[in-house]
């Protein structure tokens, strides 16, 4: 068993270097380069922008943004990680018309 390497949960080898946001349990999220990772899922983010939201409605964002800059986010605050590239918003199809 000592001879065991732990493997990472996530495998972002192939996003290092690369635009990813990532969004916190409580909400936030965040834009940057992703510059390392370790197998906790602790990510270290440079040129980050965290985009703000609704105080009203925590699940609207407002389109305003704050620069951050160099980042260590803690793995355990993770629920997301995703590329920028290839992303796009679409509508709720399970939404209910008002």
């Amino acid at each position: 068993m000592a001879d065991k390497k732990q493997s990472a949960v996530l495998d972002l080898s192939k996003h290092i270097d690369q635009k990813v946001r990532v969004k916190f349990t409580g909400g936030r999220e965040v834009e940057g380069n992703l510059k390392g990772f370790d197998t906790l899922v602790n990510l270290v983010l440079d040129d980050t922008i965290e985009l703000m939201r609704d105080p009203d409605d925590p699940y609207k964002l407002t389109g305003d943004q704050r620069t951050l800059g160099l980042i260590v986010a803690r793995g355990t605050a993770v629920t997301l990680v995703c590329p920028c590239d290839g992303m796009a918003e679409i509508s709720n199809p399970f939404a209910q018309a008002e």
